[in-house]
């Protein structure tokens, strides 16, 4: 199996994605939520599921179904890695190696059915079982990765591997360098302490993840006066409203969206409302989170000192495209200045419109995006309420997202309305290439809810594998306020992109060609996998994609030219303090794992304060866009000095399409080239050649500079 499947299931789901927003609603699951205890013959997850391509059958999927069936997949994966490590026969690629991939199959299945719907549709049931099974199934690993007998087989074949193929080579390597990073050559005395930390880290990112979506629920503000709302629209108050009764309170709900900024705060006119908001947002989770992610932190410099690594920075980038905590500080530093020289320009343009405005006070970050878009609208004469009724959501899906898709890679989307889903929000889809032969399965699931993380991410189902004859379900989540009932669901152009960079990684996971499953889709660096995506972003701005989905919900009628023209020119709005935020997290994930090992942190935000002055990025109208009290990624998401990956990926999505662009943009011959060379490819070979197989040559971050408009791209 893959292991790491173990690791990223106690890690909590991948985020992998941008962040849209989250007005709770409350689930409605097909997932039944009873404690009786069910025969193994009842329980579906126990056997293989006759559905298409091995999809879950929500509809008969009991709570009391997983923990017999994770007891019984770590007895079955234990029995097969016994057979494997105990083989008197000499060790070879395939009676190990492969052996190993075939694996586990039924671990595999509770534990991505479990872990992808904890973040969907948790509640009480699933937080239990998840604080419970964490532990466990660290334990499971520890017993996988630091068991000598295995280890020496591997060391073996690794020994002799020049004599595999290219493919065979790598599996070998993956395999042989994970047991080394997870502690294979460590003493037995230091793989127990190993143990103990692992198990801690486990407990730990479980605590911290369920206490993020406790914030959700209880983190919330409660307007009773409809006055304070001034700015909204009537459809925006009425969803409000709705999420307050459904949340049996009297008034209009305010819930938080997983960044510091939310979105709210664009148009709400009551500046002391708009304060109460941000002061919320900021300061959310820090009770709860505040220790458990300095403990985090102080563990994780601990086991990456044991392993050989002098922070646990040093540790996880060794990994991956970059190699050194260096060569990330070099392109945050880099950036840094320009972002945040960007951000003061905009500051004063927005200090003017204050003054305007008749107030008299200095821009704070809970005033930016209010008079930002009074900026906009002056400078642009764009209003959002009035670009909104251009984008609903089944026509930006639809004709927009799936119309792409299809001109790019010549793939078309089935409704399966015959397969069960776990909510009923959600939509199932098979995926066809041209010539009708099938792909996989892909679920879609747009809004929030009560149970559900904050922002938007894809995951697996099934991964894609020819060794196992597996076929690709994947699914992407957004978190898009669900309107009152009748009410049409109309995005902000923000939210369009998000699920076009969703489906980026929907794409990686679905046209994915690997033989082993360890290599394929989406398992490879972190610094590589938001490439695909943040690649996809840009098809929603392709002139000939735009104008298919960009059409009013009331008359069908396109998005009046002038309207576009002012969108597009306005689609560099605001990128100075979108950088500097950005890079202000990423820096701020960074200095969390730069530490040593015995460092002892008092207060988190005094740590935040200096980590960000460290690099000049303290600029207090544009905070981080995640505190590290409830941020997810750092601390419980995987991506634990790994936030710096969509700024790094960025330099290939930007230079990928511009090279698109001079070769006629959105047309099948670059879409089949990028296909094949890149989304088809998994982790099967060096990530840096697929780029170079692709574009003829490396990337250069001449286009990131003016996809973030921190150019002129008439000059640069």
């Amino acid at each position: 199996m893959r292991i790491s499947i173990i690791a990223a299931a106690v890690g909590a789901t991948l985020v992998l994605g941008a962040c849209s927003s989250n007005v709770v609603n409350q689930a409605q699951t097909t997932v039944k939520q009873t404690k009786n205890m069910v025969s193994p013959t009842s329980n579906v997850l126990m056997s293989k599921s006759p559905l298409t391509y091995q999809a879950p059958q929500f509809d008969k999927l009991n709570i009391a179904d997983y923990e017999p069936a994770f007891a019984a997949g770590i007895t079955q994966h234990n029995a097969e890695i016994a057979a494997i490590a105990n083989n008197p026969a000499a060790p070879t690629f395939d009676n190990t190696i492969v052996a190993m991939e075939k694996s586990g199959t039924l671990l595999t299945r509770v534990s991505k059915t479990f872990y992808n719907l904890a973040s969907v549709i948790s509640n009480d049931d699933y937080q239990r079982i998840e604080a419970d099974m964490g532990p466990k199934l660290t334990a499971h690993e520890d017993n996988i990765y630091l068991n000598p007998s295995l280890f020496t087989r591997i060391q073996t074949i690794h020994a002799n591997k020049d004599s595999l193929n290219s493919l065979d080579q790598r599996l070998v390597e993956h395999y042989y360098t994970n047991f080394v990073r997870a502690g294979a050559k460590l003493s037995d005395a230091d793989k127990a302490i190993v143990r103990n930390i692992n198990g801690q880290l486990s407990t730990l990112a479980t605590e911290f993840s369920q206490n993020i979506l406790k914030s959700f629920k209880e983190d919330t503000i409660l307007v009773s006066d409809k006055t304070q709302l001034a700015g909204l629209s009537d459809s925006e108050i009425a969803t409000l409203a709705s999420a307050a009764q459904e949340a049996g309170k009297d008034g209009y709900l305010i819930t938080l969206v997983n960044t510091t900024r939310q979105p709210i705060l664009g148009s709400l006119e009551n500046r002391s409302l708009r304060k109460k908001i941000w002061q919320a947002s900021s300061q959310r989770a820090m009770g709860t989170n505040g220790p458990v992610l300095i403990k985090l932190a102080e563990l994780r410099a601990q086991k990456a000192q044991l392993l050989g690594y002098p922070t646990w920075a040093a540790y996880v980038t060794a990994d991956q495209m970059a190699k050194t905590p260096a060569a990330v500080y070099e392109i945050l530093d880099d950036l840094a200045p320009k972002a945040v020289a960007k951000a003061e320009v905009e500051a004063q343009a927005i200090q003017a419109q204050i003054k305007a405005s008749g107030g008299n006070f200095s821009v704070q970050p809970w005033d930016w995006a209010f008079y930002a878009e009074k900026v906009r609208k002056a400078k642009y004469d764009l209003d959002e309420s009035v670009i909104k009724p251009y984008f609903e959501l089944d026509r930006v899906l639809h004709d927009g997202l799936f119309f792409a898709m299809q001109k790019l890679y010549g793939i078309t989307f089935k409704a399966r309305k015959d397969l069960p889903v776990y909510h009923d929000d959600v939509q199932a889809f098979e995926v066809f290439n041209q010539d009708g032969s099938s792909i996989g399965l892909f679920y879609f699931d747009p809004y929030a809810r009560e149970g559900k993380g904050g922002g938007a991410w894809m995951d697996e189902f099934v991964t894609q594998s020819e060794l196992l004859k597996h076929k690709p379900v994947v699914y992407n989540v957004l978190n898009i306020p669900k309107p009152a009932d009748g009410q049409p669901t109309l995005l902000t152009f923000d939210e369009v992109t998000t699920l076009f960079h969703e489906f980026g990684h929907a794409a990686h996971g679905l046209f994915s060609q690997v033989k082993y499953p360890s290599l394929a889709g989406t398992a490879t660096a972190r610094d590589f996998v938001e490439f695909p995506s943040q690649f996809n972003e840009d098809w929603d701005i392709d002139p000939q994609v735009i104008a298919h989905y960009a059409k009013h919900y009331q008359t069908g009628e396109a998005i009046p030219k002038a309207l576009l023209d002012k969108l597009l020119a306005a689609h560099h709005f605001n990128q100075g303090f979108d950088t500097t935020e950005y890079l202000a997290a990423a820096l701020l994930d960074m200095e969390w794992h730069s530490i040593s090992a015995g460092t002892k942190i008092e207060d988190v935000a005094a740590f935040e304060q200096q980590a960000l002055a460290k690099h000049g990025i303290d600029y207090a109208p544009a905070p981080p866009r995640y505190k590290s009290a409830y941020f997810s990624h750092a601390f419980s998401g995987g991506y634990s000095a790994g936030y710096y990956a969509y700024l790094w990926t960025e330099v290939f999505a930007a230079d990928a399409f511009a090279y698109m662009a001079e070769h006629d943009g959105l047309n099948r011959d670059n879409g089949d080239k990028f296909r094949s060379r890149v989304l088809s490819m998994g982790n099967s070979q060096d990530l840096m050649q697929d780029y170079i197989d692709f574009r003829g040559a490396k990337p250069t971050v001449d286009a990131l500079l003016k996809r973030r408009g921190l150019v002129d791209s008439s000059t640069h």
